[in-house]
């Protein structure tokens, strides 16, 4: 009763009896990713599905909760299901080590959850998750970049229509319309100003599609994964990118705005 006294005194008896109640699922336990499951947990969210194929890495210790010396090497959803287990025993957590993509949608998405959180920042995966929910009619809140970001009175909540000055939402919104969807896909995303053009890293050549392939530094260091190592489904399945600079400070902005909206939209207080 004394652990979540204060939110139920926020929400009310009925309003955390809805948390409890919930579940939502969480793709790509990263920068982003880990501070929403984080941020949910601690609100005594009744369950969580993790989705994420990577390992801890020393490079992931700078801005994503779950990394931590005891952790490194260990996967993601699992250093990420026994931290949720430290902090809230009764949520029910489920840990997918699941590379998303067209042959895993199903199952991540099997039985739907109150609301999908999109936390992974490869395109094509991310478009066909995106896809998936939006003709399913599931709720979601999407990342956007927070790489290079430094501001964090520039971070927003909106539709994905209607973002600016993300190059990662502007590619988005590209292939998203492609597939017919307009509007309906909420996401975190900042309007400061950045010179980077997700074009000129789709252009980049594509890695061998391989399970011994390995290409270290081979991807960038935006929000919801990190893929410095080998065993990266990125180094098998992605393209060579530049890494981006990122700070703890903003990525864990963006995952605990999301994880607020979540809180807001199930108590019906956004």
């Amino acid at each position: 009763m004394e652990r979540f006294s204060r939110i139920r005194s926020f929400l009310g008896e009925e309003g955390f009896a809805i948390l409890q109640g919930s579940f939502i699922t969480i793709v790509g336990i990263g920068a982003v990713g880990g501070h929403v499951a984080e941020g949910l947990a601690r609100a005594g969210i009744g369950r969580l599905r993790l989705v994420d194929f990577d390992i801890i890495q020393p490079s992931n210790i700078n801005r994503q909760i779950m990394a931590l010396e005891t952790t490194l090497g260990q996967p993601k959803v699992e250093a990420a299901q026994a931290r949720i287990a430290a902090i809230n025993p009764h949520c029910l957590v489920e840990a997918l080590r699941l590379f998303a993509d067209d042959a895993s949608v199903e199952q991540i998405l099997t039985p739907a959850p109150h609301i999908l959180i999109d936390a992974i920042d490869s395109m094509n995966p991310k478009v066909q998750l995106l896809t998936a929910a939006h003709r399913l009619g599931i709720s979601v809140i999407s990342s956007m970049g927070a790489a290079l970001r430094s501001d964090p009175a520039q971070v927003r909540m909106g539709d994905l229509m209607d973002t600016r000055n993300c190059p990662l939402a502007k590619r988005l919104r590209q292939r998203i319309r492609r597939s017919g969807i307009e509007r309906g896909i909420s996401c975190v995303y900042s309007t400061e100003a950045v010179t980077w053009q997700y074009d000129d890293e789709e252009e980049a050549p594509a890695l061998k599609n391989s399970a011994r392939s390995t290409v270290p530094g081979s991807v960038d260091d935006r929000p919801g994964r990190d893929a410095d190592s080998p065993e990266s489904p990125f180094a098998e399945r992605g393209r060579r990118r530049r890494k981006l600079g990122s700070l703890p400070t903003l990525t864990g902005i963006f995952g605990l705005i999301i994880a607020n909206e979540v809180i807001l939209r199930l108590t019906g207080k956004s």
